[in-house]
C-alpha cells in the first residue's frame, strides 16, 4: 500500500470515482462525511493525507485546513473544488492546503501530488528522527554517534575520565581525535583546569623543546625574555600532544624524563619546575610499529600508552553519517543564513554510499559546500561535490535475474580490486597477494580499468 487517504465529503458520489481509482493504484481509503467526524481519525494518524471537498456545507476551505493542521500538523490536505478560479485556488493555498484541484479531475496529477505529499511527510519524519537521535547521540560531550563502535568508545571514555593515567588516541586523519581529547578533559576532575594543545608536526624541530619545557632568558639568540613551557601552563589541567609520532627523536628522552619525574627543566635553565598535568597524545601512526623500527622510543611509547582509545573511521559507523551531516547542515544553515532543512532521499543515499576517506572533516566540508550552493530548502544530489556524486560502491549485490540487474565480469573485477585496495590502504604488494596476482598484473589491471585507489601509507592506526 502506498499510503492511506482520508476523504472528507458529504457524499462519496461527490468525489467522482476518485477513491476507487486511487485504490486501484495501491492507495488505501477512509471516509468521513464532515470535518468534525474526520478529526478523530486525523488525531489518531489513521491517514497519511486528507483529500477534502472545498465546498463542504459546514465548513469552508480555510476551516478544513486549519482544523486538520491544528489536530495533526503533519497531515497534508489536498482540496477539491468544482469552482475553477485562480482566486479560489490561491485562497486554498494560503489556508495551508498542500495542493488544489478542480473537477473534472486529472487522476494522474492527483496521484503525483499524493506522492509529493507522502515524500514530504517522510522527510519531516526523517528530520525529526535525526534531531531526536542527535539529542540522544551526543553521548559524550559534543561527540555525535549512536553506532555500536561509538557506544564502545563512550564506555572507554567514561572509565578513562575517572583516572589521571596517560592516554593515546589513535585514528585516521579527520576522525576528531582532538575532540575526543577535549571531551575526556571535560569529563575529568581536571575540567576546571586549562586544556593546552600542541601539534608536534607543526613546530620546527629546534623549537619543540622550548615549546614543551620553556626557556630561560638568553638561552638562545632570540630568547630575550624567559618563557614558561606548555607543561607548566597546563598545571591542574590537561596537555594534548597531537601527532606525537612526529616528535623529534632528540626530544623524546627529555619528554620521557619529564613524565617520569613530573618536572621539566627550561632550555638554558638550571632549575627543575614541577608540573601537574594529565598527558593525552594522539596519532594516526602505528606507534608500536614505529617503536620496533626505532623511529619512536619504546619506553616512551609504554609511558604514554597506558590507556589506548581508538576512534573508528566514518566508514565503519555508517549509521552515524546522516546524524553528523544533519548536525552540520543545521549549523551552516544558521551560519550562512539559509533556510535549508534536510537532505533529499537521493542525496542521503549518496552520502551513505561514499566511503569518506577524509572522515568527519571531509563530511563537514561537504555539507558546508552543499548548504552554501543549494537553492532549495532541501540539499539535492547536484549540490554535492562531483567525486561524491560520481562514486560507485565497490560492493556488488546481485538482486535479481533480469539482465538489467547484472554487470559484466570486468565491472565485477574492477570493483573488487578497488575494494581490496581500500581494505589494505593502497598497499599494492598486499593487494596483489590477496587477489592472487603478481604485482605487474595488478599494475596492468589498475591501468586498464583506470582505477583511482588510495595511496599506500606507513601510518596505519594502532589496533
Amino acid at each position: 500500500m502506498r499510503g492511506t487517504i482520508l476523504f472528507i465529503s458529504n457524499a462519496v458520489a461527490d468525489l467522482g470515482g476518485l477513491p476507487s481509482e486511487l485504490e486501484s493504484r495501491g492507495f488505501g481509503s477512509l471516509f468521513a462525511d464532515s470535518t468534525a467526524n474526520a478529526l478523530p481519525l486525523v488525531e489518531d494518524a489513521a491517514a497519511d493525507v486528507v483529500i477534502a471537498l472545498a465546498d463542504l456545507k459546514e465548513s469552508d476551505a480555510a476551516d478544513v485546513c486549519s482544523q486538520v493542521q491544528e489536530t495533526n500538523a503533519r497531515t497534508p490536505v489536498i482540496l477539491l473544488s468544482a469552482t475553477d478560479s485562480s482566486e479560489h485556488m490561491l485562497g486554498a493555498l494560503r489556508a495551508g492546503a498542500f495542493d488544489f484541484f478542480c473537477f473534472p479531475l486529472d487522476v494522474d496529477a492527483v496521484e503525483l501530488a499524493l506522492h509529493r505529499a507522502l515524500r514530504q511527510q517522510e522527510l519531516r519524519e526523517e528530520v525529526s528522527r535525526v534531531r531526536t537521535a542527535l539529542a540522544e547521540g551526543a553521548g559524550f560531550e559534543e561527540l555525535i554517534g549512536v553506532s555500536q563502535p561509538m557506544h564502545e568508545l563512550y564506555d572507554l571514555l567514561t572509565r578513562a575520565a575517572t583516572t589521571t593515567s596517560s592516554v593515546v588516541i589513535t585514528g585516521e586523519s579527520g576522525t576528531g581525535k582532538e575532540l575526543i581529547a577535549r571531551a575526556l578533559h571535560q569529563r575529568s576532575k581536571r575540567a576546571a583546569g586549562p586544556f593546552v594543545a600542541l601539534n608536534c608536526s607543526a613546530i620546527p624541530e629546534n623549537l619543540v623543546e622550548s615549546e614543551l619545557f620553556g626557556h630561560a632568558r638568553g638561552a638562545y639568540t632570540d630568547a630575550k625574555v624567559a618563557r614558561v613551557g606548555l607543561f607548566v601552563q597546563a598545571n591542574g589541567g590537561t596537555i594534548f600532544l597531537d601527532e606525537i609520532g612526529d616528535l623529534p627523536l632528540s626530544v623524546q628522552p627529555k619528554l620521557l624524563r619529564a613524565l617520569q619525574e613530573r618536572t621539566v627543566r627550561p632550555v638554558g635553565g638550571n632549575q627543575e619546575l614541577a608540573f601537574d598535568a594529565r598527558v593525552i597524545s594522539a596519532t594516526n601512526e602505528n606507534l608500536e610499529l614505529a617503536a620496533s623500527e626505532k623511529r619512536f622510543r619504546e619506553d616512551l611509547f609504554y609511558r604514554l600508552n597506558v590507556i589506548h582509545l581508538h576512534v573508528p573511521p566514518l566508514r565503519d559507523r555508517t549509521s552515524d553519517i546522516l546524524l553528523i551531516a544533519q548536525h552540520y547542515l543545521e549549523h551552516y544553515a544558521i551560519f550562512l543564513e539559509k533556510p535549508v532543512e534536510s537532505f533529499s532521499k537521493a542525496c542521503s543515499d549518496r552520502l551513505l554510499a561514499y566511503p569518506w576517506p577524509g572522515n568527519v572533516r571531509e563530511l563537514q566540508n561537504c555539507v558546508e559546500r552543499a548548504v552554501a550552493l543549494t537553492r532549495d530548502s532541501e540539499i539535492q544530489v547536484q549540490d554535492l561535490p562531483e567525486k561524491i556524486r560520481a562514486h560507485k560502491r565497490s560492493h556488488i549485490l546481485v538482486v535479481g535475474d533480469h539482465p538489467s540487474d547484472l554487470v559484466t565480469m570486468n565491472e565485477v573485477e574492477s570493483r573488487y580490486i578497488v575494494r581490496v585496495m581500500q581494505a589494505v590502504g593502497g598497499n599494492k604488494r598486499e593487494a596483489a597477494r590477496i587477489l592472487g596476482f603478481d604485482r605487474k598484473t595488478l599494475y596492468r589491471k589498475l591501468e586498464r580499468y583506470n582505477l583511482d585507489v588510495p595511496k599506500a601509507s606507513s601510518r596505519t592506526p594502532t589496533t
